[in-house]
Protein backbone atom coordinates (compact mmCIF):
# COMPACT_ATOMS: atom_id res chain seq x y z
CA UNK A 1 0.00 0.00 0.00
CA UNK A 2 1.59 3.24 -0.90
CA UNK A 3 0.08 5.62 0.68
CA UNK A 4 2.09 8.57 -0.77
CA UNK A 5 0.71 7.87 -4.37
CA UNK A 6 -3.20 8.66 -3.61
CA UNK A 7 -4.45 5.66 -1.39
CA UNK A 8 -7.11 8.74 -0.65
CA UNK A 9 -8.11 8.73 -3.91
CA UNK A 10 -11.37 7.16 -5.26
CA UNK A 11 -10.30 4.88 -7.92
CA UNK A 12 -13.96 4.04 -9.21
CA UNK A 13 -16.97 1.91 -8.13
CA UNK A 14 -18.14 -1.20 -9.57
CA UNK A 15 -21.77 -1.20 -10.54
CA UNK A 16 -22.78 -4.67 -9.07
CA UNK A 17 -25.85 -5.76 -10.89
CA UNK A 18 -27.58 -7.07 -7.22
CA UNK A 19 -26.71 -6.13 -3.64
CA UNK A 20 -23.20 -7.27 -2.56
CA UNK A 21 -22.74 -8.70 0.80
CA UNK A 22 -19.29 -10.02 0.86
CA UNK A 23 -16.04 -9.42 -1.43
CA UNK A 24 -12.88 -11.00 -1.50
CA UNK A 25 -9.78 -10.53 -4.32
CA UNK A 26 -7.94 -14.19 -5.21
CA UNK A 27 -4.32 -14.54 -4.42
CA UNK A 28 -2.69 -11.65 -6.61
CA UNK A 29 -5.62 -9.12 -6.71
CA UNK A 30 -6.34 -9.28 -10.74
CA UNK A 31 -9.81 -11.00 -9.77
CA UNK A 32 -12.65 -9.41 -7.21
CA UNK A 33 -15.29 -12.36 -6.32
CA UNK A 34 -19.07 -10.29 -4.56
CA UNK A 35 -21.33 -12.39 -3.07
CA UNK A 36 -24.86 -11.13 -4.04
CA UNK A 37 -28.32 -11.13 -2.37
CA UNK A 38 -29.86 -13.04 -4.75
CA UNK A 39 -27.58 -16.13 -4.21
CA UNK A 40 -25.44 -14.67 -7.85
CA UNK A 41 -20.90 -14.86 -7.27
CA UNK A 42 -20.14 -12.10 -9.45
CA UNK A 43 -16.49 -12.07 -10.56
CA UNK A 44 -14.65 -8.83 -11.81
CA UNK A 45 -11.66 -8.24 -13.66
CA UNK A 46 -10.06 -5.84 -11.20
CA UNK A 47 -7.53 -4.36 -14.18
CA UNK A 48 -10.23 -3.73 -16.82
CA UNK A 49 -13.08 -3.65 -14.22
CA UNK A 50 -15.42 -5.44 -16.13
CA UNK A 51 -17.59 -8.64 -15.76
CA UNK A 52 -15.86 -11.91 -16.26
CA UNK A 53 -18.13 -13.86 -15.16
CA UNK A 54 -21.17 -14.48 -13.14
CA UNK A 55 -21.76 -17.83 -11.31
CA UNK A 56 -26.07 -18.61 -10.53
CA UNK A 57 -24.80 -20.16 -7.10
CA UNK A 58 -26.96 -20.25 -4.77
CA UNK A 59 -30.83 -19.63 -4.02
CA UNK A 60 -30.00 -17.77 -0.68
CA UNK A 61 -28.22 -14.19 -0.56
CA UNK A 62 -24.17 -15.19 -0.23
CA UNK A 63 -22.61 -14.88 3.12
CA UNK A 64 -18.80 -16.11 2.89
CA UNK A 65 -16.54 -16.26 -0.10
CA UNK A 66 -13.14 -17.77 -0.43
CA UNK A 67 -10.64 -18.50 -3.57
CA UNK A 68 -7.84 -21.28 -3.12
CA UNK A 69 -4.23 -20.77 -3.26
CA UNK A 70 -4.20 -21.26 -7.16
CA UNK A 71 -7.43 -19.34 -7.75
CA UNK A 72 -8.58 -22.34 -9.81
CA UNK A 73 -11.32 -22.79 -6.99
CA UNK A 74 -13.76 -20.73 -5.10
CA UNK A 75 -16.04 -21.86 -2.08
CA UNK A 76 -19.24 -19.80 -0.99
CA UNK A 77 -21.28 -20.13 1.63
CA UNK A 78 -25.22 -18.81 1.87
CA UNK A 79 -27.77 -18.31 4.50
CA UNK A 80 -29.46 -21.46 3.70
CA UNK A 81 -26.83 -23.42 5.80
CA UNK A 82 -25.15 -24.60 2.26
CA UNK A 83 -21.27 -24.92 1.54
CA UNK A 84 -20.12 -25.23 -1.69
CA UNK A 85 -16.98 -25.30 -4.25
CA UNK A 86 -16.84 -23.77 -7.31
CA UNK A 87 -14.92 -24.18 -10.50
CA UNK A 88 -13.84 -20.99 -11.56
CA UNK A 89 -13.25 -21.41 -15.02
CA UNK A 90 -15.97 -23.74 -15.83
CA UNK A 91 -18.68 -22.54 -13.08
CA UNK A 92 -19.41 -25.73 -12.67
CA UNK A 93 -20.23 -26.77 -8.77
CA UNK A 94 -18.06 -29.71 -7.50
CA UNK A 95 -19.47 -30.42 -4.79
CA UNK A 96 -21.64 -29.86 -1.88
CA UNK A 97 -22.10 -29.55 1.96
CA UNK A 98 -25.69 -28.94 4.01
CA UNK A 99 -24.83 -27.44 7.33
CA UNK A 100 -27.68 -28.02 10.17
CA UNK A 101 -26.84 -23.82 10.75
CA UNK A 102 -25.77 -20.87 8.95
CA UNK A 103 -22.50 -20.22 8.04
CA UNK A 104 -20.32 -17.63 9.78
CA UNK A 105 -17.19 -17.47 8.20
CA UNK A 106 -15.16 -20.11 5.92
CA UNK A 107 -11.84 -20.43 4.41
CA UNK A 108 -9.25 -22.33 2.65
CA UNK A 109 -6.80 -23.82 3.98
CA UNK A 110 -3.65 -21.69 2.46
CA UNK A 111 -1.52 -24.57 1.40
CA UNK A 112 -4.09 -27.15 1.27
CA UNK A 113 -6.79 -26.96 -1.18
CA UNK A 114 -8.49 -30.24 0.41
CA UNK A 115 -9.50 -28.49 3.40
CA UNK A 116 -11.86 -26.15 4.14
CA UNK A 117 -12.40 -24.43 7.59
CA UNK A 118 -16.27 -23.48 8.38
CA UNK A 119 -17.55 -21.33 11.33
CA UNK A 120 -21.26 -22.60 11.70
CA UNK A 121 -23.11 -20.43 14.15
CA UNK A 122 -23.88 -21.47 17.86
CA UNK A 123 -21.57 -24.46 16.89
CA UNK A 124 -17.73 -25.46 17.05
CA UNK A 125 -15.50 -24.66 14.00
CA UNK A 126 -15.46 -27.40 11.36
CA UNK A 127 -12.19 -28.72 9.46
CA UNK A 128 -13.62 -30.47 6.14
CA UNK A 129 -12.17 -32.40 3.72
CA UNK A 130 -13.40 -32.27 0.62
CA UNK A 131 -11.45 -35.26 -1.53
CA UNK A 132 -13.45 -37.76 1.13
CA UNK A 133 -16.27 -35.22 2.49
CA UNK A 134 -15.02 -36.33 5.73
CA UNK A 135 -16.05 -33.44 8.98
CA UNK A 136 -13.42 -33.14 12.26
CA UNK A 137 -14.98 -30.81 14.73
CA UNK A 138 -12.69 -28.96 16.51
CA UNK A 139 -11.80 -28.33 20.42
CA UNK A 140 -13.27 -25.85 22.33
CA UNK A 141 -12.54 -24.20 25.75
CA UNK A 142 -15.94 -24.19 27.11
CA UNK A 143 -19.16 -26.42 25.63
CA UNK A 144 -21.67 -23.80 27.13
CA UNK A 145 -20.00 -21.17 25.05
CA UNK A 146 -20.26 -22.15 21.32
CA UNK A 147 -19.81 -18.40 20.02
CA UNK A 148 -16.82 -19.42 18.15
CA UNK A 149 -14.92 -18.06 15.50
CA UNK A 150 -11.73 -19.76 14.08
CA UNK A 151 -8.65 -18.72 11.33
CA UNK A 152 -5.94 -20.75 9.48
CA UNK A 153 -2.30 -19.04 10.38
CA UNK A 154 -0.44 -17.75 7.24
CA UNK A 155 0.39 -21.12 6.39
CA UNK A 156 -1.70 -23.46 8.04
CA UNK A 157 0.04 -24.91 10.28
CA UNK A 158 -2.11 -24.00 13.02
CA UNK A 159 -5.50 -22.68 13.60
CA UNK A 160 -6.96 -20.38 15.94
CA UNK A 161 -9.97 -20.41 18.01
CA UNK A 162 -12.14 -17.67 20.07
CA UNK A 163 -14.88 -17.42 21.39
CA UNK A 164 -17.30 -14.98 23.71
CA UNK A 165 -15.33 -15.52 26.99
CA UNK A 166 -11.93 -13.91 25.13
CA UNK A 167 -10.31 -16.89 25.37
CA UNK A 168 -8.02 -17.95 21.85
CA UNK A 169 -7.18 -21.72 21.38
CA UNK A 170 -4.15 -22.55 19.20
CA UNK A 171 -4.48 -25.83 18.09
CA UNK A 172 -2.46 -28.21 15.62
CA UNK A 173 -3.96 -28.66 12.03
CA UNK A 174 -3.31 -31.81 11.57
CA UNK A 175 -3.96 -33.82 14.95
CA UNK A 176 -6.16 -30.81 16.48
CA UNK A 177 -4.03 -30.44 19.49
CA UNK A 178 -3.76 -27.50 22.22
CA UNK A 179 -0.48 -26.15 21.36
CA UNK A 180 -0.81 -22.38 23.04
CA UNK A 181 -3.74 -20.51 25.04
CA UNK A 182 -4.61 -17.12 26.07
CA UNK A 183 -7.36 -14.69 27.43
CA UNK A 184 -7.89 -11.39 26.03
CA UNK A 185 -9.03 -8.95 28.72
CA UNK A 186 -9.32 -5.54 29.12
CA UNK A 187 -7.57 -3.05 31.53
CA UNK A 188 -9.16 -4.66 34.39
CA UNK A 189 -9.81 -8.44 34.68
CA UNK A 190 -12.83 -8.61 32.68
CA UNK A 191 -12.62 -10.56 29.67
CA UNK A 192 -14.13 -9.13 26.20
CA UNK A 193 -16.05 -11.14 22.90
CA UNK A 194 -13.69 -12.05 20.21
CA UNK A 195 -15.48 -10.93 17.02
CA UNK A 196 -12.78 -12.31 14.42
CA UNK A 197 -9.14 -12.97 14.03
CA UNK A 198 -7.53 -11.72 10.86
CA UNK A 199 -3.26 -13.01 9.63
CA UNK A 200 -1.31 -10.93 7.66
CA UNK A 201 -0.02 -12.45 4.73
CA UNK A 202 3.79 -11.53 5.16
CA UNK A 203 5.31 -12.29 8.54
CA UNK A 204 3.97 -13.69 12.10
CA UNK A 205 1.40 -11.01 13.03
CA UNK A 206 -2.40 -11.53 13.35
CA UNK A 207 -4.85 -8.89 14.75
CA UNK A 208 -8.05 -9.65 17.00
CA UNK A 209 -11.67 -7.83 16.58
CA UNK A 210 -13.19 -7.72 19.90
CA UNK A 211 -16.31 -6.55 21.49
CA UNK A 212 -14.50 -3.76 23.68
CA UNK A 213 -14.19 -1.79 20.37
CA UNK A 214 -10.21 -2.90 20.07
CA UNK A 215 -8.12 -4.36 17.98
CA UNK A 216 -4.87 -5.93 18.98
CA UNK A 217 -2.27 -7.31 16.80
CA UNK A 218 0.00 -9.92 18.29
CA UNK A 219 3.10 -11.70 17.35
CA UNK A 220 2.71 -15.37 16.18
CA UNK A 221 5.43 -16.69 17.69
CA UNK A 222 5.53 -15.21 21.16
CA UNK A 223 2.29 -16.70 21.44
CA UNK A 224 3.51 -20.25 20.83
CA UNK A 225 6.42 -19.53 22.68
CA UNK A 226 4.51 -18.63 25.74
CA UNK A 227 2.68 -21.62 25.65
CA UNK A 228 -0.67 -22.49 27.11
CA UNK A 229 -2.30 -19.82 29.52
CA UNK A 230 0.34 -17.74 28.57
CA UNK A 231 -0.29 -14.02 29.26
CA UNK A 232 1.25 -12.05 25.73
CA UNK A 233 0.99 -8.76 25.45
CA UNK A 234 -0.24 -7.06 22.42
CA UNK A 235 2.11 -5.04 19.88
CA UNK A 236 -0.37 -2.61 19.12
CA UNK A 237 -3.83 -1.40 20.75
CA UNK A 238 -5.49 0.10 18.08
CA UNK A 239 -9.55 2.00 18.38
CA UNK A 240 -11.41 5.18 17.89
CA UNK A 241 -11.16 7.20 20.96
CA UNK A 242 -13.32 9.98 20.05
CA UNK A 243 -16.57 8.08 18.21
CA UNK A 244 -15.67 4.54 20.05
CA UNK A 245 -16.36 2.77 16.61
CA UNK A 246 -17.47 -0.59 16.33
CA UNK A 247 -15.89 -1.90 13.72
CA UNK A 248 -17.47 -4.56 11.02
CA UNK A 249 -14.18 -6.25 9.33
CA UNK A 250 -10.54 -5.61 9.80
CA UNK A 251 -7.84 -6.56 7.89
CA UNK A 252 -3.80 -6.30 7.12
CA UNK A 253 -3.02 -4.52 3.57
CA UNK A 254 -1.68 -6.66 1.03
CA UNK A 255 2.27 -5.80 2.52
CA UNK A 256 1.19 -6.42 6.13
CA UNK A 257 2.40 -2.97 7.36
CA UNK A 258 -0.65 -1.58 7.32
CA UNK A 259 -4.12 -2.36 9.01
CA UNK A 260 -7.71 -1.60 7.52
CA UNK A 261 -10.75 -1.22 9.75
CA UNK A 262 -14.49 -0.42 8.60
CA UNK A 263 -16.90 1.08 10.57
CA UNK A 264 -20.10 -0.48 11.74
CA UNK A 265 -21.73 2.38 11.52
CA UNK A 266 -21.16 4.38 8.61
CA UNK A 267 -19.44 3.96 5.23
CA UNK A 268 -15.51 4.81 6.71
CA UNK A 269 -12.09 2.96 6.37
CA UNK A 270 -9.81 4.00 9.16
CA UNK A 271 -6.02 3.29 8.09
CA UNK A 272 -3.33 2.60 11.03
CA UNK A 273 0.50 1.16 10.04
CA UNK A 274 1.51 -1.58 12.03
CA UNK A 275 4.84 -0.59 13.14
CA UNK A 276 3.94 2.92 15.16
CA UNK A 277 0.44 2.13 15.59
CA UNK A 278 -0.74 5.96 14.80
CA UNK A 279 -3.49 6.68 12.39
CA UNK A 280 -2.61 7.04 8.50
CA UNK A 281 -6.10 8.39 7.20
CA UNK A 282 -9.62 7.58 7.57
CA UNK A 283 -11.69 6.94 3.86
CA UNK A 284 -15.04 8.10 3.92
CA UNK A 285 -17.54 6.94 1.61
CA UNK A 286 -21.31 8.34 0.75
CA UNK A 287 -22.80 9.48 3.54
CA UNK A 288 -25.35 7.39 4.83
CA UNK A 289 -24.38 3.98 3.42
CA UNK A 290 -23.64 1.31 5.48
CA UNK A 291 -19.67 -0.52 4.77
CA UNK A 292 -20.62 -4.53 4.58
CA UNK A 293 -16.98 -5.91 4.02
CA UNK A 294 -13.60 -5.14 3.23
CA UNK A 295 -11.36 -6.42 1.02
CA UNK A 296 -7.86 -6.06 0.08
CA UNK A 297 -5.09 -6.65 -3.19
CA UNK A 298 -1.56 -6.95 -3.46
CA UNK A 299 -0.05 -3.65 -3.80
CA UNK A 300 0.84 -2.35 -7.38
CA UNK A 301 4.27 -1.86 -8.81
CA UNK A 302 5.88 1.42 -7.83
CA UNK A 303 8.28 2.03 -11.16
CA UNK A 304 9.60 5.35 -9.63
CA UNK A 305 11.34 2.88 -7.32
CA UNK A 306 13.18 1.04 -9.75
CA UNK A 307 15.56 3.52 -11.40
CA UNK A 308 16.29 6.64 -9.35
CA UNK A 309 15.95 8.98 -11.86
CA UNK A 310 12.57 7.84 -12.69
CA UNK A 311 9.95 10.66 -12.02
CA UNK A 312 6.16 10.33 -12.28
CA UNK A 313 4.83 13.64 -14.01
CA UNK A 314 1.13 15.14 -13.83
CA UNK A 315 1.31 16.86 -16.36
CA UNK A 316 3.89 17.36 -19.90
CA UNK A 317 7.13 18.94 -19.58
CA UNK A 318 9.34 20.53 -22.00
CA UNK A 319 12.41 18.05 -22.14
CA UNK A 320 15.64 19.32 -22.45
CA UNK A 321 17.96 17.90 -24.60
CA UNK A 322 21.14 17.40 -23.54
CA UNK A 323 24.15 18.57 -26.37
CA UNK A 324 25.51 14.34 -27.13
CA UNK A 325 22.51 12.41 -26.25
CA UNK A 326 21.29 11.69 -29.65
CA UNK A 327 25.09 11.54 -31.39
CA UNK A 328 25.35 8.31 -33.55
CA UNK A 329 28.84 8.29 -31.62
CA UNK A 330 29.61 9.84 -28.16
CA UNK A 331 32.74 11.67 -28.09
CA UNK A 332 33.17 12.01 -24.64
CA UNK A 333 31.98 8.70 -23.30
CA UNK A 334 34.88 7.19 -21.50
CA UNK A 335 35.81 3.75 -22.41
CA UNK A 336 34.50 0.83 -20.07
CA UNK A 337 36.70 -0.78 -17.97
CA UNK A 338 37.60 -4.72 -19.46
CA UNK A 339 38.99 -7.28 -17.14
CA UNK A 340 39.69 -9.51 -19.78
CA UNK A 341 40.43 -9.10 -23.48
CA UNK A 342 37.40 -10.56 -24.77
CA UNK A 343 35.20 -9.76 -21.38
CA UNK A 344 32.72 -7.45 -23.32
CA UNK A 345 32.40 -10.08 -26.05
CA UNK A 346 31.71 -13.45 -23.55
CA UNK A 347 29.01 -11.80 -21.40
CA UNK A 348 25.65 -13.68 -22.42
CA UNK A 349 22.49 -11.69 -21.02
CA UNK A 350 19.78 -14.31 -20.25
CA UNK A 351 16.31 -12.76 -21.51
CA UNK A 352 14.62 -16.32 -21.30
CA UNK A 353 14.22 -16.69 -17.64
CA UNK A 354 11.79 -15.15 -15.94
CA UNK A 355 12.32 -13.30 -12.53
CA UNK A 356 9.33 -14.25 -9.68
CA UNK A 357 8.13 -11.38 -8.46
CA UNK A 358 8.91 -11.23 -4.66
CA UNK A 359 5.71 -9.81 -3.13
CA UNK A 360 3.61 -12.72 -5.11
CA UNK A 361 5.91 -15.69 -3.04
CA UNK A 362 6.17 -16.70 -0.03
CA UNK A 363 9.45 -16.47 2.52
CA UNK A 364 9.30 -20.21 2.02
CA UNK A 365 8.90 -20.15 -1.82
CA UNK A 366 11.84 -19.45 -4.47
CA UNK A 367 9.56 -19.50 -7.83
CA UNK A 368 5.48 -18.42 -8.65
CA UNK A 369 2.96 -20.78 -8.76
CA UNK A 370 2.50 -20.92 -12.90
CA UNK A 371 -0.22 -23.07 -12.89
CA UNK A 372 -2.30 -20.35 -11.11
CA UNK A 373 -5.68 -18.60 -12.50
CA UNK A 374 -4.98 -14.98 -12.86
CA UNK A 375 -7.27 -13.83 -15.60
CA UNK A 376 -10.75 -15.32 -16.97
CA UNK A 377 -10.90 -15.53 -20.38
CA UNK A 378 -14.57 -13.40 -22.13
CA UNK A 379 -16.18 -14.66 -24.96
CA UNK A 380 -17.36 -11.98 -27.33
CA UNK A 381 -21.27 -11.63 -27.36
CA UNK A 382 -22.66 -12.30 -30.36
CA UNK A 383 -26.16 -10.73 -31.38
CA UNK A 384 -27.86 -13.81 -33.47
CA UNK A 385 -25.71 -16.88 -32.90
CA UNK A 386 -26.17 -20.17 -34.70
CA UNK A 387 -27.39 -22.91 -33.57
CA UNK A 388 -24.95 -25.54 -32.37
CA UNK A 389 -22.54 -24.19 -35.36
CA UNK A 390 -19.67 -26.51 -34.45
CA UNK A 391 -21.46 -29.45 -34.30
CA UNK A 392 -24.03 -32.49 -35.44
CA UNK A 393 -27.78 -31.13 -35.15
CA UNK A 394 -29.72 -32.35 -32.17
CA UNK A 395 -31.65 -34.70 -34.07
CA UNK A 396 -28.50 -36.65 -35.26
CA UNK A 397 -27.02 -37.44 -32.26
CA UNK A 398 -30.40 -38.72 -30.57
CA UNK A 399 -30.81 -41.11 -34.08
CA UNK A 400 -27.39 -41.94 -33.88
CA UNK A 401 -27.45 -43.07 -30.12
CA UNK A 402 -30.76 -45.01 -31.12
CA UNK A 403 -28.77 -48.19 -32.29
CA UNK A 404 -26.86 -48.31 -29.41
CA UNK A 405 -29.94 -47.94 -26.59
CA UNK A 406 -31.55 -50.82 -28.69
CA UNK A 407 -28.60 -53.41 -28.79
CA UNK A 408 -28.08 -52.45 -24.90
CA UNK A 409 -31.82 -53.53 -24.11
CA UNK A 410 -32.77 -50.07 -23.44
CA UNK A 411 -30.65 -50.52 -19.76
CA UNK A 412 -28.63 -47.13 -21.18
CA UNK A 413 -29.64 -43.98 -20.06
CA UNK A 414 -29.40 -41.27 -22.79
CA UNK A 415 -26.90 -38.02 -21.47
CA UNK A 416 -29.16 -34.83 -21.92
CA UNK A 417 -27.15 -32.18 -23.94
CA UNK A 418 -27.14 -28.33 -22.13
CA UNK A 419 -29.18 -25.79 -22.86
CA UNK A 420 -26.03 -23.97 -24.54
CA UNK A 421 -25.29 -27.04 -26.85
CA UNK A 422 -22.32 -28.25 -24.57
CA UNK A 423 -21.35 -31.24 -23.21
CA UNK A 424 -23.83 -32.04 -20.07
CA UNK A 425 -22.98 -30.62 -16.55
CA UNK A 426 -22.24 -33.47 -13.55
CA UNK A 427 -24.42 -32.97 -10.91
CA UNK A 428 -22.62 -31.88 -7.74
CA UNK A 429 -22.72 -34.48 -5.18
CA UNK A 430 -24.35 -33.05 -1.66
CA UNK A 431 -23.14 -34.40 1.89
CA UNK A 432 -25.48 -33.72 4.81
CA UNK A 433 -22.97 -32.57 7.76
CA UNK A 434 -24.76 -33.50 11.16
CA UNK A 435 -23.18 -31.76 14.03
CA UNK A 436 -23.78 -32.70 17.70
CA UNK A 437 -26.28 -30.49 19.49
CA UNK A 438 -27.50 -29.05 16.38
CA UNK A 439 -31.03 -30.51 15.48
CA UNK A 440 -31.61 -30.62 11.40
CA UNK A 441 -33.93 -29.45 8.85
CA UNK A 442 -36.03 -32.01 9.32
CA UNK A 443 -35.93 -31.74 13.51
CA UNK A 444 -36.76 -27.98 13.44
CA UNK A 445 -39.64 -28.18 11.12
CA UNK A 446 -40.84 -30.88 12.97
CA UNK A 447 -40.72 -29.38 16.53
CA UNK A 448 -42.34 -26.04 15.22
CA UNK A 449 -45.06 -27.96 13.76
CA UNK A 450 -45.82 -29.65 16.67
CA UNK A 451 -45.76 -26.30 18.30
CA UNK A 452 -47.79 -24.86 15.70
CA UNK A 453 -51.03 -27.08 16.17
CA UNK A 454 -50.87 -26.31 19.92
CA UNK A 455 -52.83 -23.12 21.28
CA UNK A 456 -51.67 -20.64 23.99
CA UNK A 457 -52.52 -21.47 27.59
CA UNK A 458 -55.31 -19.72 28.87
CA UNK A 459 -54.56 -15.63 29.14
CA UNK A 460 -50.54 -16.71 28.78
CA UNK A 461 -50.25 -15.06 24.96
CA UNK A 462 -47.22 -16.60 24.26
CA UNK A 463 -46.39 -19.16 21.56
CA UNK A 464 -43.14 -21.11 20.65
CA UNK A 465 -41.07 -20.75 18.07
CA UNK A 466 -37.46 -23.09 17.22
CA UNK A 467 -35.12 -20.28 15.09
CA UNK A 468 -32.57 -23.09 14.88
CA UNK A 469 -30.71 -23.61 18.16
CA UNK A 470 -33.09 -22.32 20.56
CA UNK A 471 -36.28 -21.91 21.67
CA UNK A 472 -37.90 -18.48 21.66
CA UNK A 473 -41.04 -17.59 24.09
CA UNK A 474 -42.88 -14.47 21.86
CA UNK A 475 -45.99 -12.66 23.39
CA UNK A 476 -49.05 -12.48 21.11
CA UNK A 477 -50.45 -9.19 21.01
CA UNK A 478 -54.10 -9.03 22.24
CA UNK A 479 -56.62 -6.53 22.93
CA UNK A 480 -56.11 -6.43 27.23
Amino acid sequence: MNLELGVHKLYGTLDCISMALTCTFNRWGTLLAVGCNDGRIVIWDFLTRGIAKIISAHIHPVCSLCWSRDGHKLVSASTDNIVSQWDVLTGDCDQRFRFPSPILKLQYHPRDMDKVLVCPMKSAPVLLTLSDSKHVVLPVDDDSDLNVVAAFDRRGEYIYTGNAKGKILVLNTNTQELVASFRVTTGTSNTTAIKSIEFARKGSCFLINTADRIIRVYDGREILTCGRDGEPEPMQKLQDLVNRTPWKRCCFSGDGEYIVAGSARQHALYIWEKSIGNLVKILHGTRGELLLDVAVRMPEENWSAFAPDFKELDENVEYEERESEFDIEDEDKSEPEQTGADAAEDEEVDVTTVDPIVAFCSSDEELEDYKALLYLPIAPEVEDPEENPFGPPPDASVQTSAPEDALAGGDKKQRQPSSDGGPAKKKARTTTIELQGVPSDGEREERNNKYAHQKPCQGSGFYILDTGQDLYFHQLETGN
